[in-house]
């Protein structure tokens, strides 16, 4: 198969794979943000921060979105630690983050051992606007390398902006659930054939898209029912992209 997809917790899973197994990690961590003060951070869960008050979703909680910033820097510099080891040499490292974690991501991502490369935007066209204020529509994405980049064996040219809106209705299966169309963009920066790793893989867009887009992948998820669905939307990618040729009949 294409993919692995492993229930539990991202560090523990991240520590049983081996050295230099992955061209690329690509992962939307909690951000652990918005709390002004710790009444906020500690007693608000995911989809309270995440969804709007009138919101009449059904979508599922997860964990690991009330530490402050000196530990989930911490933490992020722990796994990305760990991810680095499981990364080839000349591999890349794309990390969501919001405005308010963008300091401290490039701390942590720099702190694990990966050379900063720069700094993309995911623009969300439909974010509300603020009477008096600039519009917050915008998420941003972290990149890094292990070491240097040879241009020649992935010679792509990527933008350094995407602009779609966040999936919504029936397509929407997880509260920080990015849109595919963005996420396919990402995954080129693996090269063809490559393997891309997301250890919080939520409901499994990453996956999709690199299976899409001709790349392996592996990806760990701690909440079971995110893992559930993920496994049910790379199953169906696998379905939908396989033809005649790729089945072969055993009698």
């Amino acid at each position: 198969m294409p993919f692995s997809l492993h229930q539990g917790d991202a560090l523990a899973v991240l520590s049983t794979l081996p050295d230099d197994c992955v061209d690329s990690v690509i992962t939307d961590p909690p951000y652990n943000s918005g709390g002004r003060t710790a009444k906020e951070r500690t007693t608000r869960s995911a989809k309270q921060k995440y969804t709007s008050v009138d919101s009449k979703s059904g979508l599922a909680d997860f964990t690991g979105e009330n530490m402050d910033q000196h530990s989930y820097g911490y933490w992020l510099t722990q796994i990305m630690t760990e991810a680095h080891r499981l990364t080839k040499t000349g591999g890349t490292a794309l990390l969501f983050t919001d405005w308010r974690q963008l300091p401290i991501t490039t701390d942590a991502i720099q702190a694990a051992g990966w050379l900063w490369r720069g700094v993309l935007a995911w623009h969300k066209p439909q974010a509300r606007p603020q009477k008096g204020r600039f519009t917050q529509n915008c998420e941003f994405i972290v990149w890094a390398s292990k070491g240097a980049i040879d241009g020649s064996r992935n010679p792509v040219y990527l933008p350094g902006m995407y602009s779609a809106s966040q999936p919504s209705g029936a397509k929407r299966q997880h509260i920080t659930q990015k849109p595919v169309e963005v996420m396919r963009e990402l995954v080129k920066i693996s090269p063809d054939g490559g393997t891309v790793l997301d250890f919080c893989a939520g409901s499994g867009s990453t996956g999709v898209a690199a299976l899409l887009e001709g790349r392996d992948f592996i990806g760990v998820e701690k909440t079971e029912h995110y893992a559930s669905i993920a496994s049910d939307r790379l199953t169906e990618t696998i379905r939908a992209i396989l033809t005649r040729d790729d089945v072969v009949l055993t009698a």
